[in-house]
């Protein structure tokens, strides 16, 4: 029991914390909230004390009343005895000085706090004095009529004047508890300026400034907001995610115009692909047909040069054959392979070239990975695309290490082609798979390997990246779905696609 107590009293802890920070809206409106509270139970607290105080003055100026209304019936008792001259009357009066005292004993309290002390120390001189006047003239001694005047009309005026004084006081507590209304009204329209300030200040101004960067947006400009007002946590939080969200769109934008732009090279370069197709066959054709009936009669320079003109025109027909391959769109017919069987054979085809490279090739491919749907000419082209630029990077008796396994989300199988060759420089890293960009020499590439290769990862839904440092060599990775039971839905979209 004590635990779960210690427990909810730390959780009711961390929950004041983040509702009173000042630092956020919510955290200000509580704190104006829980102000307005103390304010509101301190007024009705204080309205209850002052109708409980007007309640209790009410039943003390009924004992004023009655203390009046007594000192009143003893005068006239004392009149009829001055009128008529019988005893019975003082007799009479006994009982009336009797009820007084027992009045002024029950006002003994509250009497000194209303006219003093002096006063109500007078008043029990006088009604002793008075009682020892009527005690005499009922024992036998001559009367002094002017004395017992004197002291009955002491009496009346200090009771008149007790009961106008408390009649006062009771009025003044009346009055304090009808200004208690304006007062709360006045509370509550000060807290609610408050608060209309603050969400005019900490809201509405912020968001002004959110909508008009939202318009600049619109017009292309990217521009983030800068708000120098209080950093208030909301705030804060909307103007950091749409300054990210700012930032996203101009990269976005960037690379929507750098798509149209490689698409425009696309459809250019495919009609210049299709136009020289022929010429290039006809002259490959042609030198064929040339060496095969007047090779004999051709020296060894004009056999030489006949070599050279097929190589040139083998060559030139790679890079149309590149240009077109780059430049087609149409979705490719996919069907689930195993990925170890697409590395394997991607590797028996470029492994001469390792061996007369003199580079070495280290392999880990695991078993019974889920199968992936893709193209297999179309991965064989990726991969030994990849694997052919490993080897021409490393030095001799380098290493080039493959390596394919399930990636750490387990949706995905990474494949990774990592060769031991110079890296690839920070600055050059985001253009590698641009089109005709190449860090080969001029004549040893066409700058398409690459490019090709990230066009046809991404029509298989893949991603296709690499990393590695200058100066250790670089690691080509690529990202394939895998088809599972988890991702069954994807790989029937990936045939209905097809």
């Amino acid at each position: 029991m004590e635990v779960k107590e210690s427990i909810s009293g730390s959780n009711l802890g961390r929950w004041i914390v983040q509702h009173t920070r000042l630092d956020s809206i919510k955290g200000k409106i509580f704190v104006i909230f829980i102000m307005t509270f103390l304010f509101i139970g301190g007024l009705s607290a204080l309205h209850f004390w002052n109708l409980d105080t007007v309640k209790e003055r009410m039943i003390l100026s009924q004992q004023y009343d009655d203390l009046l209304n007594n000192i009143l019936e003893l005068r006239r008792m004392e009149k009829n005895f001055f009128i008529y001259g019988g005893r019975e009357s003082l007799k009479e009066s006994r009982q009336y000085i009797e009820h007084i005292n027992k009045l002024v004993d029950s006002l003994a309290d509250d009497l000194p706090v209303l006219v003093g002390q002096k006063v109500f120390l007078r008043f029990q001189s006088t009604l002793n004095r008075y009682n020892k006047q009527v005690e005499l003239v009922l024992s036998g001694e001559p009367l002094t009529r002017k004395a017992l005047r004197v002291l009955g009309k002491e009496l009346t005026d200090s009771a008149e004047q007790f009961r106008h004084i408390k009649r006062e006081r009771i009025h003044k507590a009346i009055s304090r508890s009808s200004i208690l209304p304006f007062a709360f009204l006045g509370i509550f329209l000060f807290l609610m300026i408050l608060v209309i300030k603050i969400i005019a200040l900490g809201l509405l101004r912020p968001l002004d400034v959110v909508k008009a960067t939202t318009q600049q947006v619109a017009r292309g400009d990217f521009s983030p907001i800068r708000y120098k007002g209080k950093r208030l946590e909301e705030i804060y939080a909307l103007i950091e995610a749409f300054n990210r969200m700012a930032q996203e769109l101009e990269t976005n934008h960037e690379d929507l115009v750098q798509t149209r732009k490689i698409a425009a090279i696309g459809t250019l370069t495919a009609g210049v692909a299709h136009e020289l197709n022929n010429p290039i066959n006809n002259i490959s054709l042609t030198a064929e047909a040339f060496g095969e009936i007047y090779g004999d009669a051709v020296d060894e320079e004009g056999q030489d040069m006949l070599r050279d003109i097929l190589s040139q025109t083998a060559r030139a027909a790679d890079i149309v054959k590149n240009l077109l391959d780059f430049s087609r769109t149409e979705r490719p017919v996919f069907a689930h392979l195993a990925p170890a069987n697409v590395m394997d054979s991607s590797i028996a085809l470029v492994k001469n070239q390792f061996r007369i490279a003199g580079v070495y090739l280290e392999t880990s491919i695991t078993d019974d990975l889920p199968p992936i749907a893709g193209n297999l000419r179309n991965l064989q082209q990726v991969f030994t695309n990849l694997l052919l630029n490993a080897v021409q990077a490393s030095p001799q008796e380098g290493t080039v290490k493959v390596c394919v396994e399930l990636a750490d989300d387990q949706q995905h199988i990474r494949f990774s082609v990592k060769d031991s060759g110079p890296g690839i420089a920070p600055e050059i890293r985001q253009q590698i798979f641009e089109p005709f960009f190449s860090t080969k020499q001029v004549g040893k590439g066409t700058g398409l390997g690459l490019a090709v290769s990230f066009s046809i990862i991404k029509r298989h839904y893949g991603r296709i990246d690499v990393k590695g440092k200058e100066g250790e060599g670089a690691e080509f990775i690529v990202l394939l779905p895998c088809v599972s039971e988890q991702n069954n839905v994807f790989s029937n979209s990936l045939r209905s696609k097809a």
